[in-house]
């Protein structure tokens, strides 16, 4: 049995891999998201990140799909309790921003599609700097104080924006984020790596870094001159264009081969060996990929082979 990470202060004890729900009523339809979600669930995961704006993008969508077939998918296992789960406010075409009447609105339609009665994580998506950070961590707490969330976190935020929103809570006594999740990858570190993990590592932050395969690219299945069908394809391909990608891909190559895994799965690992992560997010489309994405449980880098990737994506 996988040992489970602590996040943060929290009293959250989470699967070191994060299951995205990014795909669930976009990519994955409901009955190849149930077999996802069985399958994760019975190799031990038991965190699944989703948000409240999946998958509006799409034709025909709403937003809010991922949630609902999370809710129904605990609901018919009767496994909520079990589960960890995260979900965001601000992108939401209905519930855009992060105004306090906002966010509690938005939590209330979170909970309703997710067929539960509190959040386990609840993360602002996108920081809004219009938005005064008093206002932002006082709706916050109201959330946790109702019963309606048990922890709050941040993503896509500002080191600057985030001291002062920790600074805040601790002098007011309002709930505090746990948890940061960056966008943060092999070929992605420029936004993570400096003021913003420093920050998270002296506040006893946890990391859950999204695009943690680069929409694909640290799976290795693109390659020059191969052609991959999927929807993530073309922004996955742009790292083929440049030496970087092609130096990472080198070096995960030689190390997945020397340990006999997936190259996703060495990739996850290097994420995973990083100061202040807790669990990488990665989505699977079917039950297939899942089991690259769960080795990151049972894989452990020596200090050589991460500092030949740190070294290759530099």
């Amino acid at each position: 049995m996988t040992s489970l990470r602590k996040l943060g202060s929290s009293d959250l004890e989470v699967f070191p891999l994060a299951l995205g729900g990014n795909v669930f009523g976009w990519t994955a339809d409901e009955k190849t998201s149930f077999a996802v979600l069985d399958a994760y669930a019975a190799a031990g995961g038991n965190f699944v990140d989703t948000a409240d704006a999946y998958s509006a993008w799409i034709e025909g969508n709403e937003g809010g799909e991922s949630e609902t077939i999370i809710g129904r998918w605990t609901k018919a296992r009767g496994n909520r309790s079990d589960i960890v789960i995260a979900t965001k406010v601000s992108q939401h075409p209905d519930f855009q921003g992060l105004s306090a009447a906002t966010i509690k609105a938005a939590a209330d339609a979170s909970l309703h599609r997710l067929g539960t009665d509190y959040i386990d994580l609840y993360y602002t998506h996108f920081d809004k700097p219009e938005v005064p950070v008093e206002e932002i961590v006082g709706a916050l707490d109201e959330l946790v104080k109702a019963g309606k969330v048990r922890h709050v976190a941040a993503s896509n935020i500002t080191p600057e924006r985030l001291g002062a929103s920790l600074d805040f809570a601790d002098r007011e006594g309002l709930a505090r984020y746990v948890a940061l999740q960056p966008h943060y990858n092999l070929v992605s570190r420029d936004t993570y790596e400096g003021a913003l993990q420093d920050l998270a590592a002296r506040e006893g932050l946890a990391g859950v870094p999204y695009f943690a395969l680069a929409s694909g690219f640290l799976t290795g299945k693109y390659r020059p001159g191969a052609t991959t069908q999927s929807a993530r394809a073309g922004s996955a391909a742009k790292h083929l264009e440049s030496e970087r990608g092609l130096r990472v891909l080198t070096a995960l190559d030689e190390i997945a081969a020397a340990h006999g895994a997936p190259v996703a799965t060495v990739a996850l690992a290097w994420l995973a060996a990083q100061p202040t992560i807790a669990a990488p997010i990665a989505s699977a489309r079917t039950v297939e990929q899942l089991p690259a994405l769960l080795g990151v449980a049972d894989l452990t880098l020596t200090d050589g082979e991460v500092a030949r990737l740190t070294e290759a994506s530099a």
